[in-house]
């Protein structure tokens, strides 16, 4: 072996002109991948991982890179090679994606990691040769570095490349190795770079003592209430039946409680009392909805504010969401992370990415989901959190029924192999259960959760409060210009429709009526926006004043406003149940009045495709049933049943789940998607100061992790338009600092800047003209 005048580097020099050793990162890198992994027994296999993902860092070619001398160096098949050659499937496929994200888990893909069989640079086809792989092993072994040891013993993912009936379950055990390698490697690189930016330590979740600030909550809550004693009453129950409950083994669970419960905080109790049972680590709340995420983490705050933890309070309780899902800053475009090597500034980035490292995280449904199913490093980071977590889904009727059936496959695993357990909360619980079998062909554990609240304690008979009026059939239609004359009749009413334009068409409508207390709410209003709107609306109603509010489905979940009439077009029937959870919410009247319409027919109807059947399986539910009882569960449990029936779902997802079967994970990471089109996130004009001032920074500066924690609450989504859409002009792109030199290109982004004042409405938001189709919902 030849003797080296200088040693082998992983970074170049840092902001205080400091090298790192790749020995050191190396063995750093091992040693924090181990602890991650520990949570869930693979602590050898990330070990493995993590001494061999940068192994071919170890070339004269790489260590050219970091002298600016080369470009485009592969340096981690060299690793996932080594790890092949003891046995190590899950570490291979850690070490090749740490990059350029998971592969395929085949023969053929993993093969073509050999090193020796490509050219200089890792790029086949190339006659000149560089680094063998020999002698990266033996340059790695000389640093006292074990490259080519004995065989893991008992590895994650096990000896079998073939197409398996576990392939969700064993594709997350992949992903959860892949997450502690990518958290150690990023923490560890980020170490090196950000000298003067040293990482807080993440809190403990302390939930004896959180319980205790919970508990106190909810007594300040009862004194101040204005609901009724009954309310009052099943809300103390609902709370003894989450903490009895908290006291059995993890698992999957079901939380069903009718809305105005109190289920939010319920839940909350019940994770942390069987985080205090089987010390488990941290809780995540995943919730659809970014309406009510803020409410949710504002909520959360003001329980844990007597744990007088000042600064670290929003530490404690992490608000974490991407705009636009898990995909964005963090992952370049391009789909390698090379620059992450190279200087400080270019490995910023990543520190748009969080770990969840905080003892209570809430998080989106895309946030969650989409990680659960991605191939990405930044995407990936995170998930080793959730090993020895409680995992609370609220609302979870929302989940698509293309993806129900891997999603719960990935679920069961995350609960049996990983020991979290998971809640699915709703006042409208789907029968996921009759998906057991279908669960089974791609988990073993299938999906057989236990219901957290007994029959016994009666609540749905106990919840009714509202009186259903309900159309004679679906083609029974009303007018738009009908509904808007009900509306304005009426003092204090809510309206949910199914689109945004219906919700404009009545609110253009109850404009020029010039109606007092007139409200409008969507995701076409920005997140502050939204937040001024349920302020107002509730101080009027606690007033008495008039008060008309106009709202697409962003209300239906877990908002908490207390309307004596609601009236909702006709849609799924947990989408009316929902709207009926805003109406009489306190039991202060006697009985309140929820009114279902069908408005006259347009065009599109309703959403998409799932939503319009969904309503259709209604309506033949109407038709057999006449009126029907929102607060019967058997009624419920029929109309999701009927649905299941319909719907094929193999047939639905079979894109998907054939690529789980080839366990290919590039493929399913693009398949499963909760939101079908690409989003952009748009900071629009509402507090004119602040978007000035934002607008001026990505003029000047670009994309930053500070820039983006500002302009989340002034921002609202689009689809992406086509190119050809007026609406760009009005469009300013916001492109990451280190990546500025596109700046021409809108793709390189997710972030822009709108730029026309007169287009954000203060009744309806932002209202792009002649862009309608890239509206959300």
């Amino acid at each position: 072996m030849e003797q080296r005048d200088w040693p082998f580097l992983a970074h170049s020099a840092n902001e205080r002109g400091e090298t790192e050793l790749l020995r050191d990162h190396l063995v750093r890198v091992r040693d924090r991948a181990a602890d991650f992994a520990a949570a869930f027994a693979a602590q050898d296999e990330a070990a493995l991982a993590g001494v061999l993902h940068d192994l071919g860092k170890y070339s004269e070619a790489f260590q050219r890179r970091l002298q600016g001398l080369e470009r485009g160096v592969d340096h981690w098949s060299a690793g996932a090679w080594a790890a092949l050659q003891r046995g190590a499937i899950a570490a291979a496929l850690a070490a090749q994606g740490h990059h350029i994200g998971l592969r395929r888990a085949t023969r053929d893909s993993l093969l073509a990691t050999e090193p020796d069989k490509s050219g200089p640079n890792g790029r086949p086809g190339s006659a000149e040769r560089s680094t063998t792989f020999n002698e990266l092993v033996e340059r790695a072994t000389a640093d006292g570095l074990d490259v080519l040891g004995s065989a893991v013993s008992d590895p994650l993912f096990g000896p079998s490349l073939r197409s398996r009936p576990d392939a969700v379950a064993a594709m997350l055990d992949v992903r959860m190795l892949f997450s502690a390698l990518v958290d150690a490697d990023y923490l560890e690189t980020e170490r090196h770079f950000s000298v003067d930016r040293v990482r807080p330590a993440g809190l403990t979740l302390e939930p004896e003592r959180a319980l205790r600030a919970l508990r106190e909550h909810v007594r300040t809550l009862r004194f101040g209430s204005t609901a009724s004693a009954e309310v009052a009453a099943m809300r103390d129950d609902l709370m003894t039946a989450c903490l009895t409950a908290a006291g059995g083994p993890t698992g999957c669970f079901t939380l069903t409680a009718p809305t105005g419960t109190g289920k939010t905080l319920a839940m909350l109790a019940f994770a942390l009392e069987h985080a205090r049972r089987h010390q488990l680590r941290r809780i995540v709340v995943v919730i659809p909805y970014l309406s009510i995420i803020e409410q949710t983490v504002e909520a959360f705050r003001r329980v844990f504010c007597s744990l007088h933890l000042g600064e670290n309070l929003d530490r404690y309780v992490l608000e974490h969401h991407s705009l636009a899902g898990t995909r964005g800053a963090g992952d370049p475009a391009d789909g390698t992370r090379e620059a992450d090597d190279q200087a400080p500034e270019r490995g910023a980035a990543r520190l748009l990415a969080e770990n969840w490292d905080a003892p209570i995280v809430v998080t989106t449904s895309v946030q969650m989901l989409e990680s659960l199913f991605s191939n990405r490093p930044a995407a990936c980071r995170k998930l080793h959190r959730l090993a020895s977590s409680v995992v609370l889904f609220d609302e979870v009727q929302t989940m698509p029924r293309s993806l129900a059936i891997p999603t719960l496959a990935a679920l069961s695993r995350l609960s049996a192999r990983f020991r979290a357990s998971v809640v699915f909360a709703t006042a409208t619980q789907p029968a996921f259960a009759k998906l057991d079998g279908l669960v089974r062909q791609f988990a073993d554990e299938g999906w057989n959760p236990k219901e957290i609240v007994p029959e016994s304690i009666g609540l749905s008979q106990r919840a009714r409060r509202v009186r259903v009026s309900w159309p004679r059939s679906t083609e029974d239609t009303t007018e738009w210009a009908d509904v808007a004359d009900r509306i304005a009749s009426e003092s204090q009413v809510l309206c949910v429709v199914n689109l945004k334009r219906h919700a404009s068409r009545l609110c253009d409508g109850l404009r020029r009526r010039g109606v007092d207390g007139l409200f409008h709410l969507s995701t076409s209003l920005c997140p502050t926006h939204r937040r001024q709107v349920l302020t107002d609306v509730r101080g009027r109603l606690a007033a008495g004043r008039p008060c008309r509010l106009i709202s697409t489905q962003c209300i239906e979940a877990g908002v908490d406003v207390d309307f004596p009439i609601a009236m909702r077009a006709f849609g799924p029937l947990d989408a009316i149940v929902q709207a009926a959870g805003r109406c009489n919410r306190g039991g202060r009247l006697e009985s309140g009045e929820v009114r279902v319409f069908v408005p006259e027919p347009d065009g599109m109807a309703y959403p998409d495709g799932a939503y319009r059947q969904a309503a259709d399986v209604l309506s033949v539910l109407l038709r057999q049933r006449g009126a029907l009882d929102l607060d019967d569960p058997a009624v419920v449990r029929e109309y999701y049943e009927a649905l299941f029936a319909v719907a094929d779902l193999d047939a639905e997802g079979d894109e998907l789940l054939g690529a789980i079967r080839e366990l290919d994970f590039e493929r399913v990471a693009a398949r499963y998607r909760l939101i079908r089109e690409g989003a952009i996130n748009v900071v629009v004009p509402y507090e004119l100061d602040v978007w000035k001032a934002l607008r001026d920074e990505a003029e000047q500066l670009g994309l930053s992790r500070s820039w983006i924690g500002r302009a989340r609450s002034q921002a609202v989504n689009l689809f992406r338009p086509r190119g050809d859409k007026p609406v760009w002009s009005h469009l300013l792109p916001v492109i990451p600092t280190s990546r500025r030199r596109g700046a021409g290109r809108d793709d390189v982004t997710e972030w822009f800047v709108y730029l026309e004042e007169s287009h954000y409405d203060p009744l309806l938001g932002l209202t792009p003209p002649e862009s309608s189709e890239c509206l959300i919902g």
